[in-house]
């Protein structure tokens, strides 16, 4: 428990504590053990650097993640120093504030809120429940400050020597309030979902939150110095009243109403929310809270529902792109996999985010270097594209994995002659499932932006990838689809991917060589057909069994 010792801290509030019920030593009991507990959790952000080690000689993850949250900061230090109009620059401050600690809210924080460990071990001791709730309540608090003060301590700090003590004991109390207001809107949202369907929606929701969060944070780096063009800028913002839904707008007004020139009415009373809303939000919650820990109950309860449309899609696919039936069955499984696997999405979907994000970043760079938008669709940014490829290795290599590989025993007792059934229909259903759709919302929008003259072009870049494909499952060290566990996937392949990722640029820079050619494209096209022809065969060969 030496880990936890400055939960001392609390020890001058013991007194309070017990004067409203709460049985202080236990409380501290059960809050050191579940801090203890944390240090095998690895939080989103830093999941995918993570290394496979000893559980109980690992500290705890989330404390070593915040410098993260320090640096990401950094990009709230622009709309701090302005001096324009506070309502502008403040509400974008807390909007960020807002939409960063309520996605790490869900995404990290989520084991803390809807722990049902508590109800399974200690309602059955001798355990005042107010005294659980109570340590559940300060387990969160704990972690919402101090994901809150990396957040916030530049811009804190910024602030006071930019705008001065005032400026910076508002934003001070803000800050406190908006954190209340979180941790109420998050359980809010819990009891809401948790209410009317069952634990596996919540599951799936704060899976989808923490890929997003993933793509979010990887993708926002590329935004950070552009943001430092907005210090000079000169905002007139005035307040509408639809804006009393826009929660940020309550955190920023007290700002325009105290340092500002804005008097209106409506800053007034976005002022007073930022209060009076904070307060009565957690008053329902404190409301809510016996529901919400009855219907906490459904996330141990599994209530599992057929898909029978999804079925029907995944069998008219695996006829119409596989040959054989053992081929149809294991894309039939893959796919199915593919959809279910939490921890499976968590680290692959993010690489399907990069992949559409990826292109427009370039072009967007393109569009600034050559100076607008008609000179850069007679051009050839179509060739940004290829960047949608960006994820196939990756998620290849991830093919192997599961959370539930130990059913893999299936494979041993299935009277297989021949595996190359096996992976091909695994590989098929990864470009069907997971690229497929990704190219052609791309491809779509390409369209739009550079004419119908890149159809062939786009036919090229297609043909050009399911070789990327093949050839990448060739490079990769191969294994039976989702037979081994996760621990294993962070070693190993990092040269053949950097390999596979320059193989990427070739592929695009042959295709930008062969449009210089009479009919470049089509005799490109042809190349890679033949060649897709032959890879296919090829690398199907010679496979491991198990």
């Amino acid at each position: 428990m030496g880990s936890v010792k400055w939960l001392r801290i609390l020890d001058p509030l013991r007194e309070l504590f017990e004067r409203s019920g709460v049985d202080y030593e236990m409380m501290r009991r059960i809050l050191e053990v579940k801090l203890l507990m944390d240090g095998r959790r690895v939080p989103t952000l830093i999941q995918k650097s993570s290394k496979t080690a000893d559980p109980d000689k690992q500290s705890n993850q989330f404390i070593k993640s915040l410098w993260i949250y320090v640096i990401i900061s950094v990009i709230l230090v622009p709309f701090v120093v302005m001096k324009t109009n506070y309502m502008f620059q403040m509400g974008l401050v807390f909007g960020i504030l807002m939409f960063m600690i309520t996605t790490s809210m869900i995404s990290d924080f989520s084991s803390v809120m809807l722990d049902v460990r508590d109800r399974n071990i200690l309602f059955s001791k001798p355990v005042q429940r107010r005294t659980i709730s109570m340590a559940k309540m300060l387990h969160v608090m704990i972690y919402l400050l101090l994901l809150t003060g990396s957040l916030t301590v530049v811009p804190l700090l910024v602030g006071l020597f930019r705008q001065g003590v005032l400026f910076f004991l508002l934003f001070l109390v803000e800050i406190v309030l908006m954190d209340f207001f979180i941790v109420a809107l998050t359980a809010a949202l819990y009891w809401l979902v948790l209410r009317f369907f069952d634990g596996e929606k919540l599951k799936d929701i704060i899976n989808y939150v923490q890929i997003g969060l993933t793509i979010v944070m990887t993708v926002g780096y590329q935004f950070i110095s552009r943001l430092f063009n907005f210090i000079d800028l000169k905002v007139a913002f005035r307040p509408q009243w639809w804006e009393i839904f826009i929660f940020p707008a309550w955190f920023a007004s007290p700002f325009e109403w105290l340092l500002g020139e804005g008097k209106s009415p409506l800053v007034i009373v976005f002022s007073i929310l930022s209060v009076v809303g904070t307060l009565a939000a957690w008053g329902l919650y404190s409301l809510l809270m016996p529901s919400f820990e009855r219907n906490l109950q459904k996330l141990v309860s599994h209530h599992g529902r057929g898909k029978s449309g999804g079925f029907r899609l995944q069998e008219g696919l695996g006829k119409l792109f596989c040959r054989g039936q053992l081929e149809r069955l294991f894309f039939r499984f893959s796919w199915d996999m593919m959809g279910r696997e939490r921890d499976f999405k968590l680290k692959v979907y993010p690489q399907l985010g990069f992949s559409i994000v990826f292109p427009f970043i370039f072009m967007f760079n393109m569009l600034r270097s050559e100076g607008g938008f008609a000179a850069m669709r007679t051009g050839k940014g179509f060739l940004f594209l290829y960047f949608c490829a960006l994820m196939i290795p990756s998620i290849i290599m991830m093919l192997k994995y599961s959370g539930n590989y130990k059913g893999a025993w299936i494979y041993q007792t299935a009277p297989l002659t021949d595996t190359a059934p096996v992976y091909k229909g695994a590989l098929k259903a990864m470009i069907v499932r997971l690229f497929a759709p990704v190219f052609i919302l791309q491809a779509v929008i390409f369209l739009i932006i550079f004419g119908a003259r890149i159809i062939p072009e786009l036919i090229v870049i297609l043909l050009g990838v399911l070789l990327y494909a093949v050839v990448s499952f060739m490079a990769l060290e191969k294994g039976l689809p989702f037979s081994q566990p996760f621990q294993g996937s962070q070693s190993g392949s990092g040269f053949v991917i950097f390999g596979l990722l320059v193989l990427l640029g070739v592929f695009a820079g042959a295709h930008f060589g062969f449009t210089f050619l009479p009919y470049g494209e089509y005799l490109y096209m042809l190349l890679l057909l033949v060649l897709n022809l032959l890879a296919w065969k090829l690398a199907f060969r010679e496979l491991p069994a198990s």
